[in-house]
């Protein structure tokens, strides 16, 4: 998957990494990016900055979402990449509004859920096309004090899983995007759950980019921009029980450095 002459959507484009990559998108020479974001203003900044087009929406919303691919398709052009990208992060723990989990599901899961509902047939119908979802390593190894980001990411993994398996064949091109922290509005703050994720250190969106682009490019199902991951993924499937225990005393860790602030 190249990205030169393609049109291309961004879902969480007003910020952080959804910016990112409409940026570098543009360095690569996209034909069009559509800006798409919650945050009218935002989503109308990145635009003006790649010589884009701005669409708000509320990914959580299947309308809002269809009504984003049937304006690209009409007013722009054929999809060629959509990246479904915008998140959140909510829920901390047992004790988490209903709401939040609610809201969690909608955007990490259900967004990814309509986009592929109303884009995936276009694409199979002109020869194919490709799919890209912003799942988090969270989505691979779950997530310390953030209990409906971790569950929703992994529901997210299983679905690019099912869309690879079922529509491959049919010139459907997916990958996951699996970082651990990077430097956004969701990591800016001291918790258990940016101190796990940040273990590695922080990446910078802009670093970030570089390897959606390879990973793009070589139509990589995983797309993992720390390294580590997958050697704790592998960890992980060699031995479940302890790989749980070391998690457990991570998370042992992190909250008694947080309780002594």
């Amino acid at each position: 998957m190249e990205i030169l002459d393609k049109v291309i959507v961004v879902t969480g484009a007003a910020s952080g990494i959804g910016k990112a990559l409409a940026v570098r998108f543009r360095a690569e020479g996209a034909k069009q990016i559509v800006s798409v974001d919650l945050d009218e203003a935002g989503a109308q900044a990145t635009a003006e900055e790649v010589g884009g087009i701005a669409m708000r929406a509320d990914v959580g919303e299947e309308a809002d979402v269809a009504s984003v691919i049937e304006r690209t398709e009409a007013d722009v052009g054929p999809i060629d990449l959509f990246c479904s990208n915008a998140g959140v992060a909510l829920g901390a723990d047992l004790e988490a509004p209903n709401g939040e989990w609610r809201t969690s599901w909608h955007v990490n899961v259900m967004s990814h859920v309509y986009a592929a509902r109303h884009v995936v047939p276009r694409m199979i119908a002109r020869g194919g096309g490709y799919f890209l979802i912003t799942a988090s390593a969270a989505g691979l190894l779950n997530q310390i004090g953030l209990a409906a980001y971790g569950v929703t990411k992994h529901a997210a993994v299983g679905f690019g899983e099912w869309l690879a398996i079922t529509h491959g064949h049919e010139g459907i091109g997916v990958s996951l995007l699996c970082p651990q922290a990077v430097r956004t509005a969701m990591t800016a703050n001291a918790s258990p759950a940016t101190a796990a994720a940040a273990g590695d250190g922080m990446m910078e969106p802009e670093v970030l980019t570089d390897f959606v682009v390879v990973g793009l490019r070589e139509e990589r199902f995983l797309i993992l921009p720390h390294p580590e991951v997958l050697e704790y993924m592998r960890r992980k499937t060699d031995d479940y029980d302890r790989w749980i225990g070391g998690m457990n005393r991570l998370m042992q860790r992190l909250t008694r450095v947080e309780q002594g602030r």
